[in-house]
């Protein structure tokens, strides 16, 4: 697809007569005496809905609430601080990982880009195959690609390690941090842990798209018959969110909760067969994981496969999962399971921004607190 056709595309779902249209039709269809709380799961859904100016436009007993769909913002600091102390201990790796995650701090407010400017060897990669080409340019050093994301990114790490593996590479080591979806949507509805810490009544959930271009939108199913709440995979533009808004509010007038797909031109039932079992072959579940803001989730983070140990940096590093509080002050954690709005922070704006971030929620380019930092009138002083 080349850039005058992506234009193009855009521009059908971001007509101005088709969101006036959808924008009434919302106003129409919502019914005054009820309120509705929906969360859209992923961050690009939450940075949507500022950057095109969504939320002034929906009825005011719409009330949205922003998921945990940002895997930089769900990264527990102890995860950064295991990292740091690898490099402590082996100072000749060469670590790899994404740009998003360079500003993410630990918990002495240590980030990747202070230990790089101290002399640290780590590169932001745009994918796991530019750290693999480092590794084979460099074999006499050791290269840990530091992967995480949720199922839209794990199919390409598991690539490159099958491609590791194949050209029999020594040097290439990944630390697998990526995370999966719908157990964390589990998790925001009933998890006893996460009720002990205060939670809030979602009606309807708008589901991650780009997630479900790899996993399909099957594995959203149980929530609608089990917890009846339903879901709508939407897109990413204009149109998409609107769509899908309108699509969620009368299955909730009708009570018939389903789970509908708005974003069929990425999206089907099934997913991607190849990425899945490239996945299956790479990768299996760790038994927990925890989650910022959502504490310990089953079953919701891969780990690598025992046929792939050689590549498992966890193994040949003895990596240690650190434990370690969020700042005192931060409401990250709050913020992700909807309890808070970034407003709501008492170093927001003022201590934490995207130049001198305290939490994960102001680093990432999904996060909530820097959708409202670049896009809220008075840096989201405003809810």
């Amino acid at each position: 697809m080349n850039q005058q056709t992506k234009i193009k595309l855009f521009d059908e779902f971001s007509e101005p007569a088709a969101v006036e249209a959808l924008v009434s039709e919302l106003h129409l269809q919502t019914q005054s005496d009820r309120q509705y709380s929906l969360m859209e799961f992923c961050g690009g859904h939450t940075h949507a809905l500022f950057r095109y100016g969504l939320k002034s436009l929906l009825p005011t007993n719409i009330r949205m609430i922003h998921g945990p769909g940002c895997p930089v913002c769900v990264l527990p600091r102890g995860r950064i601080d295991s990292v740091i102390e690898l490099l402590e201990r082996h100072p000749e790796i060469i670590l790899c990982t994404y740009a998003d995650l360079m500003r993410v701090p630990g918990s002495r407010q240590i980030n990747f880009i202070k230990l790089k400017a101290q002399g640290k060897n780590i590169q932001m990669v745009y994918s796991p195959f530019d750290a693999l080409v480092l590794a084979e340019k460099n074999p006499e050093k050791n290269i840990v690609f530091l992967a995480i994301g949720f199922e839209t990114t794990a199919p390409a790490t598991a690539t490159a390690l099958q491609m590791a593996k194949a050209k029999n590479t020594k040097n290439f080591f990944v630390y697998c941090l990526h995370l999966l979806t719908p157990p964390a949507v589990q998790q925001v509805i009933d998890a006893p842990d996460v009720r002990k810490m205060g939670s809030v009544v979602i009606d309807g959930f708008i589901g991650p798209g780009h997630v479900s271009a790899i996993i399909g939108s099957e594995p959203f199913e149980a929530f609608a018959k089990e917890y009846q709440k339903p879901v709508v995979i939407a897109g990413f533009t204009p149109v998409d969110m609107l769509q899908s808004l309108l699509m969620l509010v009368q299955m909730i007038n009708l009570g018939q909760p389903q789970v509908m797909n708005q974003y069929t031109r990425s999206v089907s039932k099934k997913g991607n067969a190849k990425a899945k079992e490239i996945l299956s072959q790479v990768f299996t579940l760790r038994n927990n994981f925890d989650w910022r803001g959502l504490g310990q989730v089953p079953s919701s983070a891969y780990q690598l496969s025992p046929s792939f140990k050689e590549f498992d940096a966890e193994i040949k590093f003895n990596i240690q999962d650190l434990q370690a509080k969020d700042h005192v002050a931060c409401l990250c954690g709050h913020i992700i399971r909807g309890l808070k709005q970034p407003s709501d922070c008492k170093l927001f704006g003022k201590a934490c921004t995207p130049d001198n971030p305290i939490g994960s929620c102001m680093v990432s380019s999904e996060g909530s607190c820097a959708a409202y930092f670049h896009y809220q009138p008075n840096n989201g002083s405003t809810p």
